[in-house]
């Protein structure tokens, strides 16, 4: 009942065409694609002769050589680039040796200016301690003379001082006063 009432629903010449096409499809004894059919192919084959001529010229002709350009430009590009770091690469390193080269320069002069301020600090050393050396000589020598001059005077006194002590004690002891001659052997002895 539901077939009969969609068919209802059609238009007539609707309803027409699908009953010849079913009726031309049962002569044929075929009811698949027509693509599968083999009087169809040899217009297929045809067409597909055609189109693939027709791509095979667009993309010889056309795209390839686009594609071509592109992949060569790229190629440029990146070879150029290529080109620009490893000559920045060379430069770099250059300037860094450029740059060692500089520090290690300075180095030598910090080393060579350092030593020379040691040297001339030292020699400045020397030449202060030299010179208070010869003021502590000059003071000892000062010193020693003036200890030989006091030891020389007190050597003249001691032959007299050992005498009148040898006078004192003789007198004292024997309550007697010392002979010259006495006292004369006591100053000799004492020098």
């Amino acid at each position: 009942m539901a077939s009969t009432h969609s068919n209802d629903a059609l238009p007539h010449s609707v309803e027409a065409d699908l009953h010849a096409e079913t009726a031309v499809a049962a002569e044929h004894g075929s009811g698949g694609l027509p693509q599968f059919q083999f009087e169809h192919w040899a217009g297929q084959i045809g067409y597909l002769l055609i189109l693939f001529a027709v791509l095979y010229l667009l993309i010889s002709k056309v795209f390839a050589p686009r594609l071509r350009r592109v992949m060569d430009e790229r190629a440029d590009t990146i070879s150029n680039a290529v080109a620009t770091a490893r000559q920045v690469q060379v430069e770099a390193a250059e300037q860094a040796a450029a740059a060692q080269a500089e520090v290690a320069k300075a180095r030598a002069d910090a080393r060579a200016t350092a030593a020379a301020a040691k040297a001339r600090v030292a020699e400045e050393a020397n030449t202060r301690q030299a010179a208070e050396e010869a003021v502590v000589n000059a003071r000892i020598a000062e010193a020693e003379a003036a200890i030989g001059k006091t030891r020389d005077a007190a050597m003249s006194n001691v032959s007299t001082i050992a005498s009148d002590a040898a006078a004192a004690m003789v007198e004292r002891l024997t309550g007697k006063a010392a002979s010259a001659a006495e006292l004369a052997s006591v100053k000799g002895a004492a020098r």
